[in-house]
């Protein structure tokens, strides 16, 4: 009868609900129990919005499940008698509706419909909920803590006597918090929450906003009831339940900084907190906005897959993102705490304060928190000289972007795997590159003022792509604009435009070119006399001009380029604006060479017909110093990258860097280096011994006077140190018998002292690696690594057991990961991919990931940072035909399951570039080397 009861009231209420909205009749999804759901889409309804949520949260650490309630505020927008919300592995144990004045609308028990596959659940009225009328909707709930790094999850970690401890934490973004709680989880339902949280005497409790009180229940057990939070969505709600000990401090305006961590690592957090309130400090007078909550936790979880997470006022971190000890912690692992930390407190306003509309612009949130490092670190911290990795970021979005499966910033993704997968390079990393070539176009001043009327314009709602663009468009008179004034103009000839180099420039058009179509552009460069003869096209790697498809996958494509360029007689640089395919600049008089992009503040390649690189080569050789760093090493990468695309020859490129004799900077030195490196492990890989031996040769030999001047220690600046870690790790890499004698007698040291002596910290990872080569040696560091207090030392401890050359080895280490005792789940992923870069491992990983990959799903959902680093990871490894084939035929038999997946196609089609690297310049390279070495 109940049942009957149900399905007539559905059919009554059916024109209530808003199936206009909905792609197919609602009827047609049928929930678990064999009803129709009142609802087709993915996301959700607009008709009903929560307000506020009302939440009570208990987890027990013992039996390792939460029960809770929520009563949600709900304003209904248009009659219904449904109520559709998220819900994902929650058991529903009642539900019911409430009136204004909290009154129950129904004496009968109200059903829930569940509808697993959209991770919603409906809650039937018999009542009609009137527009306009103000309803709560109270659920009581439960479920098991999540075993892995998403929804309410349970997390351990082993004190120094090897008690394990248990804690309870959250990770909601993007999709999770439906995991912990009923809920709206769309970022455009933002609402306040009131969250109280139930624990036992010896634990403590944490949330968004500050305890308000702490009431004691009876049975051993304590309530914390927080302030309301601000109006935030649900992916920044966050809740933990711990034993941590904290250090806090004080920020200028009264905000109160808490960095959080296992009692054990305490004398870590020190560093964190002087950074988050310098960084705090820093954000509030950049945004002239004032962090709007009183306090901010950054707590360490043992357990978490992402570096770091901006949940409003409580952000969390992977151990080694957040805690530094000076004794263990490198040079780089400094930069690296400093710049999470950093990114992190970026979000507080771009992300918490303002919020994507939905996850296709994403990069809103993300772009601008990786942009907004480098512009922090460089204000507060110099000394790190941050500038310097600038350029890797941006290399490595191209690296994507050059790709035919890279996306446009702005891209389309519905459901929760789409989504997770655009929390990936060309969100983080081109969106900070187009962000940086933003603020060079409009300087600096003219961004900054753009970006705060933006917050403040749109501070506790949602913001589109298109609305950053109108915010940084200020109004201005005729005669300002005239004058140069970055300003909209509102007259007609000229609205909607900046003034650059003289000329009118549409914004919101020009941008759009960078956000809504993927790619980078390759800006082609002739000079003939006084005349530059420029040209754009899309930059591909793997399909050259002659190809049949080249065309079509050039097709529609162009893009409105701020350029810049430098030459012989010319100490300013000189802008110029590229909207059509080709064009013609005038220089005032003949000149020896041009560089275009200065500083590589644009984001593009280019390339010189062959009069423009050898002047460029040749300027390199006999006055290096008269280019930037930033653009010798900018003119690396672009030669390097032209090679792959087999728009250069290898020839050309390697005598490019034939200067780096002389260069005394690290970013171009590493940059050239590194992909002499990359050349070799490629090469290596496939086992062709003579270019192997020639290449390595080649390296010792040329690099000699920078490996042997290089110092055993922690002296110097940061730059000196970064180029003393890369450089010596190549050199014993490349078993180079100076290096190796050295890092056995450090290790030597090490191991006689059991540990306790401080190895220096830039080196230490080269000196284990050095050391793991030995049964002995191999065991003594992972009997440390089991009992090491210190995760950044752990890691380097991983690093080098995995670079062992007994495959008996790799096998024990990737079980011992997929146990989950010694080697956490977490590191899993970082696991395999060192084990797939060892020339000993690669074949060994992939086909490790073969055999468990449906444990891998398991532990790390599709779509995540963990599958997608292990497909990435293993996968490009690879260099022939037949392990391409061999990869598509693997996943060609899970299609049901990867058909989703964008990394797929990025992860073969890098084997398709490695594939054609080799067989353009294999032969090349062989007899460059042989000419060089005889």
């Amino acid at each position: 009868m109940h049942l009957l009861l149900v399905i007539l009231f559905f059919l009554e209420a059916r024109f209530c609900v808003q199936t206009s909205d909905s792609n197919s009749p609602a009827g047609d999804n049928l929930a678990t129990n064999g009803l129709p759901f009142p609802w087709s889409k993915v996301r959700l309804p607009n008709y009903i919005v929560p307000v506020h949520y009302h939440l009570l949260i208990h987890p027990n650490l013992t039996t390792l499940r939460f029960n809770g309630s929520v009563k949600i505020e709900i304003d209904v927008k248009n009659n219904t008698n449904w109520v559709v919300l998220h819900s994902k592995n929650l058991k529903i144990f009642t539900a019911t509706v409430l009136d204004e004045h909290e009154a129950h609308l129904s004496d009968k028990v109200l059903s829930v419909l569940e509808y697993p596959s959209h991770e919603q659940i409906a809650i039937f009225s018999p009542k009609i909920l009137t527009s306009g009328e103000k309803y709560f909707l109270h659920l009581e709930f439960g479920a098991p803590l999540s075993d892995g790094f998403y929804g309410f999850y349970k997390s351990t970690y082993k004190t120094k006597a090897g008690e394990t401890r248990v804690l309870a934490s959250t990770h909601f973004e993007p999709t999770s918090a439906r995991m912990a709680l009923p809920c709206f989880d769309e970022p455009i339902f933002k609402a306040n929450y009131t969250v109280r949280i139930r624990r036992g005497p010896s634990h403590i409790a944490l949330s968004n906003m500050p305890l308000e009180q702490t009431v004691e229940i009876g049975n051993g057990l304590f309530e914390d009831q927080f302030e309301v939070s601000v109006k935030m969505s649900s992916y920044l709600l966050a809740f933990i339940v711990c034993d941590f000990r904290s250090v806090s401090g004080m920020t200028a305006t009264g905000i109160n900084i808490s960095i959080y961590a296992v009692p054990e690592k305490w004398h870590q957090t020190h560093y964190a907190l002087e950074a988050a309130l310098r960084l705090m400090e820093f954000y509030e007078q950049y945004f002239n906005i004032l962090y709007p909550l009183p306090k901010l936790d950054l707590i360490a979880i043992p357990d978490f897959q992402s570096g770091a997470m901006e949940n409003w006022g409580l952000t969390t971190y992977m151990e080694t993102s957040l805690l530094y000890d000076p004794d263990i912690s490198s040079a780089s692992d400094k930069l690296w705490v400093t710049m999470v930390i950093g990114h992190e407190l970026a979000h507080q306003w771009f992300g918490n304060l303002v919020t994507m509309e939905w996850w296709n612009d994403i990069w809103l949130n993300e772009g601008f928190a990786r942009y907004m490092e480098f512009v922090s670190l460089e204000a507060v911290y110099p000394e790190l000289k941050v500038e310097d990795h600038f350029l890797d970021t941006c290399f490595g979005a191209i690296g994507r972007d050059s790709l035919n499966s890279s996306r446009p910033i702005s891209s389309l993704a519905e459901n929760p795997t789409q989504i997770k997968e655009m929390f990936d390079t060309v969100s983080y990393d081109k969106g900070a590159c187009i962000l940086h070539m933003l603020r060079n176009f409009l300087t600096s001043e003219g961004f900054q003022t753009g970006i705060i009327r933006y917050l403040r314009r749109f501070r506790y709602s949602n913001a589109r792509n298109e609305d950053l663009w109108d915010s940084l468009i200020k109004t201005c008179s005729e005669e300002d604009f005239t004058a140069g004034e970055y300003c909209y103009s509102s007259t007609q000839a000229t609205k909607n435009a900046y003034r650059f180099a003289g000329e009118h420039i549409d914004l919101k058009k020009m941008m759009y070119t960078w956000t809504i179509q993927k790619g980078i552009p390759l800006i082609t460069v002739k000079r003939q006399g006084r005349k530059l003869y420029i040209g754009q096209e899309r930059f591909l790697k793997i399909v050259l001009p002659d190809d049949p498809s080249w065309h079509s996958l050039q097709k529609g494509y162009l893009w409105h380029i701020p350029l810049t360029y430098k030459t012989s007689h010319s100490d300013h640089e000189m802008k110029h604006i590229l909207t059509t395919k080709s064009d013609v600049l005038t220089l005032d008089e003949e000149v020896d060479w041009v560089k275009l992009n200065s500083d590589m503040n644009g984001y593009y390649i280019v390339h010189y017909d062959e009069e423009g690189w050898n002047a460029l080569t040749e300027l390199l050789r006999v006055n290096h110093t008269a280019l930037s760093f930033k653009d010798r090493a900018s003119l690396i990468h672009n030669t390097f990258q032209l090679v792959t695309a087999g728009r250069l020859s290898l020839n050309r490129a390697l005598d490019l860097i034939g200067y780096l004799k002389s260069e005394t900077h690290n970013v171009p030195l590493l940059q050239g280096l590194g992909y002499l490196q990359s050349f070799y492990k490629l090469i290596d890989k496939r086992n062709i011994a003579d270019v192997t031996h020639n290449l390595k040769t080649y390296i010792l030999q040329y690099f000699r006077d920078v490996i042997d001047k290089q110092s055993w220690s922690d002296d110097g600046m940061v730059s000196d140190r970064r180029l003393r870690e890369e450089v010596l790790s190549l050199a014993c890499d490349f078993d180079y018998p100076p290096c190796l004698e050295k890092a056995k007698q450090l290790y030597n040291s090490w191991v006689e002292s059991n540990g306790t002596i401080s190895l220096p910290t830039d080196v230490s990872e080269t000196v284990y690696m050095v050391g793991a080569q030995d049964d002995s040696g191999w065991a003594f560091l992972l009997e440390k690594y089991g009992v090491s207090m210190c995760e950044t030392e752990k890691s380097k401890f991983l690093s080098a057991l995995a670079s062992s050359k007994d495959s008996e080895k790799l096998s024990r280490l990737l079980q011992l990961g997929m146990d989950g005792t010694l080697i956490k789940t977490q590191n899993v992923p970082s696991l395999i991919y060192m084990v797939a870069r060892n020339p000993v491992g690669h074949f060994l990983a992939w086909d490790f990931v073969k055999k468990h990959w449906n444990e891998l799903v398991e532990k790390f959902p599709l779509g995540s940072f963990g599958i997608r680093n292990i497909i990435v990871g293993t996968v490009t490894q690879f260099s022939s035909t037949e392990e391409l084939r061999e990869v598509e035929d693997f996943f060609k038999s899970i299609t049901e399951q990867v058909s989703q997946l964008r990394v797929i196609q990025v992860a073969t089609e890098n084997v398709e570039k490695n594939i054609m690297w080799l067989s353009r310049n294999l032969e090349t390279m062989r007899t460059w080397l042989q000419q060089r070495l005889n």
